[in-house]
């Protein structure tokens, strides 16, 4: 086993500081929902609405590849997930019911920040709209 460590441990170290850029990316886009969402939980709690709140996900190792990390946005069965790539995507996977198929997803390359920028704003959107209708 610990030969097969090495092993395993050579090959994926290799993409060490790739899969740090990614957990970089991963940082500041988390960030963003972070506040975002700060606001919606001000808003509908304001409106009388507090159970309208949306969980914000750690990030994580990503539970499909190896060499990327995730979070996650949940209200109920309602889920989204955030990933992003070592080799410089980010995917946007949502919204969709927990227990479910997972879509629709949108990937960007790291270097189309005004188009993730606004897909992300979107993504939000979409997944505040479907996790409140009852």
């Amino acid at each position: 086993m610990a030969q097969v460590g090495r092993e395993l441990g050579e090959r994926e170290g290799a993409h060490r500081a790739e899969l740090d850029e990614a957990r970089r990316c991963a940082a500041a886009l988390r960030a963003q929902l972070a506040d975002a969402l700060e606001g919606f939980r001000e808003a509908v709690s304001a409106a009388g609405a507090p159970h309208l709140a949306v969980s914000l996900g750690e990030l994580r190792p990503d539970d499909k590849h190896a060499r990327a990390v995730e979070f996650d946005l949940a209200r109920g069965r309602h889920r989204a997930i955030v990933t992003v790539r070592a080799r410089g995507e980010v995917t946007l996977v949502g919204p969709f019911h927990a227990g479910k198929t997972e879509g629709p997803c949108k990937t960007f390359p790291f270097a189309a920040e005004t188009e993730l920028q606004k897909a992300l704003g979107d993504f939000l959107e979409n997944f505040l709209a479907e996790a409140a209708t009852p």
